[in-house]
């Protein structure tokens, strides 16, 4: 009885299958595409014919190998988001290991300190210290970015940011956000340890995002761009009557932050990166970055462990 067409199709199909499995088959190789200019190139390349890119060892492909643990939408600001949360909760954590319980107190002042952590441990992982000690030991300037205080201090600092990262992150793209968010913190804390302040916290890295947005909209006259320029002068003079009313804020690094910010908003191209070249640049930019925040944080465990 001969067998109809659609089942010797599945036969056959069974039959690669299984010896596939046995003999080791494999299914040829398909062209692939280029990780920093999108082109499509042939499935054995190394490297692009556009742009000339490594598809192994470029930072296009370890930023793309990366991005899909990623969320897909404002990785880089989910990822200071998360990295920030880490850090304070290991801070916390010390901190109740010294002293034996949660910090907590009474009323309103309790309220504040929920959550607190001790100034040593502040210290010993990294701190912004009074001039000249970040001179000394610079990766301070990098490493109290995403230090906090207490649970007020990192929800407010994390609220605001995610009002403003996606936003930023979409118009610069995410290597770029990330270089301007650390690179903002950087300048808060350099004002801020030459007026000898001890100090922690995103607030001088996301006021310096705030300057970006200043910068953008200065200059131009379109409706929407008046409406975002005054908007964003209210959130400074709010800014500014809050500092000078709490005790504890560190307005010099809110300064420091504002004033890189709107520098860097002079100097880069509002938009996402468009040809190979400016790809290759916000990688170099961004993984930049990124390596600056990892080699401070083993820099302060390493000056931590010889202390104790």
């Amino acid at each position: 009885m001969p067998l109809s067409p659609r089942l010797r199709w599945r036969l056959d199909q069974i039959r690669r299958k299984t010896s596939g499995a046995f003999i080791g088959q494999k299914d040829p190789p398909r062209p692939k595409l280029c990780p920093a200019c999108g082109t499509l190139v042939g499935a054995t390349a190394t490297r692009c014919h556009q742009c000339g890119a490594s598809l192994t060892f470029s930072l296009a492909a370890a930023s793309k190998s990366l991005g899909r643990l990623m969320p897909a939408t404002s990785p880089a600001t989910y990822a200071i988001l998360g990295f920030s949360i880490l850090i304070y909760v290991v801070s916390l954590l010390v901190t109740i290991r010294m002293s034996g319980a949660m910090p907590i107190g009474g009323g309103l002042a309790g309220l504040l300190s929920l959550g607190s952590v001790n100034g040593d441990v502040l210290q010993r992982l990294g701190a912004s210290l009074p001039y000249p000690v970040d001179i000394a030991q610079p990766w301070r300037l990098v490493t109290a970015v995403f230090l906090h205080a207490s649970v007020l201090h990192i929800v407010f600092n994390m609220w605001v940011l995610m009002d403003l990262g996606p936003q930023i992150e979409e118009l610069y793209g995410s290597a770029r956000f990330l270089f301007m968010y650390v690179v903002c913190g950087i300048g808060g804390y350099v004002l801020s340890s030459a007026f000898w302040h001890f100090s922690v916290g995103g607030s001088g890295a996301i006021v310096g995002l705030i300057g970006v947005l200043l910068a953008l909209t200065t200059g131009r006259q379109s409706i929407g761009m008046r409406m975002l320029r005054s908007q964003l002068v209210r959130w400074l003079i709010y800014l500014a009557i809050w500092g000078f009313v709490v005790p504890g804020i560190d307005n010099y690094a809110h300064a420091g932050g504002l004033a890189t910010g709107f520098i860097l908003g002079k100097i880069m191209t509002d938009r996402p990166p468009a040809t190979p070249q400016d790809r290759k640049r916000a990688y170099l930019l961004g993984w930049g970055a990124a390596l600056a925040v990892a080699g401070s944080f083993v820099l302060a465990a390493l000056t931590a462990l010889r202390v104790m």
